[in-house]
């Protein structure tokens, strides 16, 4: 059986701000070169690990024509829904948006948490579960996330799909994040994670693989970035597990596409903010205004029934759709 995993793909209709080129004909350039891959490789089904669109709401036009080449996949396809693709990181509102529509029309299918979707070929049988993105996803008590706990006994090996922040080393203070050696304990013979756009090599413990290829695009505000050369792997699963690194030929090399001069300078005035801040934080204590901060702040809460939690992330998300259509 060969799989082709890919992830965060930020559909839009518009060019970043550090991008010198025209975002969305590179983008869909690459998405024609995946569908050749598949085809050319002969592979039978096709994985996406989030961030399908960049934001729950792209225009109709936009969808119509990434639709077409979607359409082109004649294998299925199955992908799990992050960040992006949602309102208020809040997976309920699926609904109501764009990836939600298309999983409806069947362009592809969205795998639900606690969903277990067998694959087979010649007798070869794979269990592939899935983890939506949600708020506190990457806090401690949510390692179960990114577990797999039980696996049917007549299969022959376990995939897990997860669209959080998961890494290979620590990372930046004050971002929540869950490293590889906190859930080596899983069933899932593979592993695959979206959402860190940069990705990490993979890790093999115990047998079991924890692949994170990065983002198939280049939006971040980061000189790492510069020398990432986007990928997608293949994953040929038979007596043992081959992973096969494929990088894209239409992805330009970074001093082509992105502005380093623009990157700099969103560098410089992050850095800026951040000195602000921490002069603001030292001097008073002021309530916590950012969204993130307030998704956290309301998961953390020992004091609130898990209803009310519900009930407010249910009105963040309503406040950001409004936000998003101009409401």
């Amino acid at each position: 059986m060969r799989l082709l995993f890919f992830t965060d793909s930020h559909i839009r209709g518009t060019s970043p701000k550090n991008r010198k080129d025209d975002f969305v004909h590179t983008l869909e350039k690459k998405l024609e070169e995946i569908v050749d891959i598949i085809e050319a490789n002969r592979v039978d089904y096709v994985l996406h690990g989030g961030d399908l669109f960049d934001r729950p709401d792209v225009s109709i036009a936009i969808v119509s024509r990434f639709s077409r080449l979607f359409k082109k996949i004649k294998v299925p396809m199955y992908v799990v829904s992050g960040n992006h693709d949602v309102y208020g990181h809040n997976p309920q509102t699926i609904g109501r948006t764009m990836i939600g529509l298309l999983s409806e029309l069947d362009i592809f299918n969205l795998i639900e948490r606690d969903e277990r979707i067998i694959l087979e070929k010649e007798g070869l049988r794979v269990q592939v579960t899935g983890q939506p993105y949600i708020y506190d996803i990457d806090e401690p008590v949510n390692r179960k996330y990114y577990m797999v706990e039980d696996v049917e006994e007549d299969i022959n090996y376990a995939i897990h799909i997860v669209h959080g922040m998961l890494l290979d080393r620590p990372f930046i203070k004050g971002v929540p994040y869950t490293l590889v050696e906190d859930i080596r304990d899983t069933k899932a013979d593979i592993t695959l994670a979206g959402h860190y756009h940069s990705g990490f090599d993979r890790i093999k413990i115990d047998g079991k693989y924890f692949i994170n290829p990065g983002s198939i695009v280049r939006i971040s505000n980061s000189l790492r970035e510069m020398d990432r050369r986007p990928k997608v792997i293949i994953i040929d699963l038979g007596e043992d597990i081959k992973i096969t690194d494929v990088y894209l030929k239409t992805a330009l090399d970074g001093d082509q596409v992105l502005d380093r001069e623009e990157i700099e300078r969103n560098i410089f005035k992050r850095e800026r903010i951040y000195e602000f801040k921490q002069t603001v934080d030292s001097a008073m204590n002021f309530e916590k205004m950012d969204i993130n901060d307030v998704l956290i702040e309301v998961s953390k809460s020992e004091g609130l029934s898990e209803e009310v939690k519900e009930e407010a992330l249910k009105r963040i998300a309503m406040i950001q759709m409004k936000e998003f259509n101009g409401g």
